[in-house]
C-alpha cells in the first residue's frame, strides 16, 4: 500500500506543471476538480457582455425548463458510468416513452373511454408509459450479467429494438397527437404567477388570463425545476449515503474486488439497468407534457450522446468508480448555456458541437492527468 501511494504521488508530480507548480497547491486542485463549473460561470459571464437578452431571468428559467429531460437523462447515464459500463438506448427508451403515453391518452381520449374523466385517462397513458420503460433496462441488465453481453453492444441492441417499436407506435415519424390539452398546461406550468396590477396565484395562472396574454403577467420558477431536484437530489442521496450507492462505486472501482466483498454484482447491474431505463422514461413523460405530443425523433442517439458528454464533463470517468450527480448537473448546465449563449449572440448552433468536442477532450485530459482529485 505504500509502495502504491509513493507511485501515485510520484505520477501526480511527473504530469504536474512544473516542479511544486500550481496544481500542486490547493487552489490548483480546485481549479481542476471545478473547472467545469468555472467554465460555467466564465460562459455566463461572456455571453451576458455579448448579448444583453442572456442575463434575464425569463431566459434563465427557460434554459433550466427546456434541459428537464437533460437532467434526467445525464443522471440515468451517470448510474451506469459509475459501474464501468455505458447504456446508448437511453435516448430511445425516452422516444418510446412518449410516444407510447400519448398513444394511450389518444385512444382513451379520442374513444371517449365510457365518460372515463380526463385525470384517468393521463393517468393511464402515464402508467402505460412507466411501466414499459423499465422493460429495456431489464433486458439490458440480463443481457449483461447472465449473458455476459458487452454494455456496448447489448445497450445498442436495445436502442434498435426500441427505435423500431416507437416507429410502429408513431407510424413512421408522424408525432402522436390527441393528447388531453391538459398535459400541456401542466407541463409548461410555474411555481408562481404574478400580476402586479390584481393578484398572485401558485402553481396555477389566474383564471382570468387567457392563454394568449399569458406574457403579460410575471412567472416565476418552472415546476419542471422541481422535477429535476426531486430526481437529482434522491440518486445523489442513494449514491453518496446509502449502501446501494457505496455498492455501485465498488462496482466500477473494481468488479472483481466487488464480487470477492460479497456483493451481489448481477443483481445489481440490473437494478442500475432497470432505475436508469425508468428515469429515462420519466423523461421522455414529461416531454410529453411539455410539448403535447408524442415526439419521436430521428436523431434520438444526440440524446444519450449529450448524457455522456454531461457525465464526463461532470467529472465522471468511463472507466467507472467516479461521478457525482452535482457534477452531472454542471455538465448538463454547460452544453444548454453553450447553446442557448451562442443561439442568443448570433452564431450557429453547429458550433455547439465544436464546443462540446472541445469540453470532452478538456474533460478527458484532466481526469487522466489527476486521476486523484475526484
Amino acid at each position: 500500500m505504500a509502495v502504491e501511494r509513493t507511485l501515485k504521488d510520484a505520477r501526480f508530480k511527473y504530469i504536474s506543471p512544473g516542479s511544486g507548480g500550481f496544481f500542486q497547491t490547493s487552489l490548483g486542485r480546485f481549479s481542476a476538480r471545478n473547472w467545469a463549473l468555472l467554465f460555467l460561470i466564465l460562459m455566463i459571464v461572456v455571453f451576458s457582455i455579448g448579448s444583453s437578452g442572456f442575463f434575464d431571468i425569463v431566459n434563465f428559467q427557460n434554459i433550466i425548463h427546456l434541459s428537464t429531460g437533460a437532467f434526467l437523462l445525464a443522471a440515468a447515464e451517470l448510474l451506469v458510468v459509475i459501474t464501468g459500463g455505458i447504456d446508448l438506448s437511453i435516448g430511445y427508451v425516452y422516444g418510446l416513452s412518449s410516444v407510447l403515453g400519448a398513444k394511450v391518452m389518444q385512444i382513451l381520449y379520442a374513444g371517449g373511454a365510457a365518460g372515463m374523466p380526463v385525470w384517468q385517462v393521463i393517468a393511464l397513458g402515464c402508467l402505460a408509459a412507466l411501466s414499459v420503460s423499465i422493460l429495456p433496462g431489464l433486458a439490458n441488465g440480463v443481457l449483461i450479467t447472465h449473458f455476459k453481453v458487452p454494455p456496448f453492444i447489448a445497450t445498442m441492441g436495445m436502442w434498435g429494438i426500441c427505435n423500431g417499436i416507437t416507429l410502429f407506435l408513431a407510424d413512421g415519424f408522424m408525432p402522436v397527437m390527441g393528447a388531453p390539452s391538459e398535459i400541456n398546461a401542466i407541463g409548461n406550468s410555474y411555481f408562481l404567477y404574478i400580476d402586479p396590477s390584481k393578484s398572485i396565484s401558485f402553481f396555477t395562472k389566474p383564471s382570468y388570463i387567457t392563454q394568449a396574454d399569458i406574457r403579460s403577467i410575471l412567472r416565476l420558477v418552472p415546476n419542471s425545476l422541481f422535477l429535476s431536484l426531486a430526481v437529482l437530489l434522491v440518486l445523489g442521496f442513494v449514491l453518496g449515503r446509502t449502501r446501494f450507492g457505496k455498492h455501485t462505486y465498488a462496482i466500477g472501482g473494481s468488479m472483481d474486488a466487488a464480487v470477492r466483498s460479497g456483493i451481489d454484482v448481477k443483481r445489481h447491474l440490473i437494478m442500475i439497468y432497470v432505475i436508469a431505463s425508468f428515469v429515462s422514461g420519466v423523461a421522455g413523460l414529461f416531454n410529453l407534457f411539455q410539448t403535447g405530443i408524442g415526439n419521436y425523433t430521428p436523431s434520438g442517439a444526440n440524446y444519450e450522446l449529450m448524457a455522456v458528454a454531461a457525465v464526463v464533463i461532470g467529472g465522471a470517468s468511463l472507466t467507472g468508480g467516479k461521478g457525482r450527480i452535482l457534477g452531472t448537473a454542471v455538465g448538463v448546465l454547460v452544453l444548454a448555456v453553450l447553446e442557448n449563449g451562442l443561439q442568443i449572440i448570433g452564431v450557429s448552433a453547429f458550433y455547439r458541437y465544436i464546443g462540446v468536442g472541445v469540453l470532452l477532450t478538456i474533460a478527458v485530459i484532466i481526469d487522466r492527468a489527476f486521476p486523484d482529485l475526484f
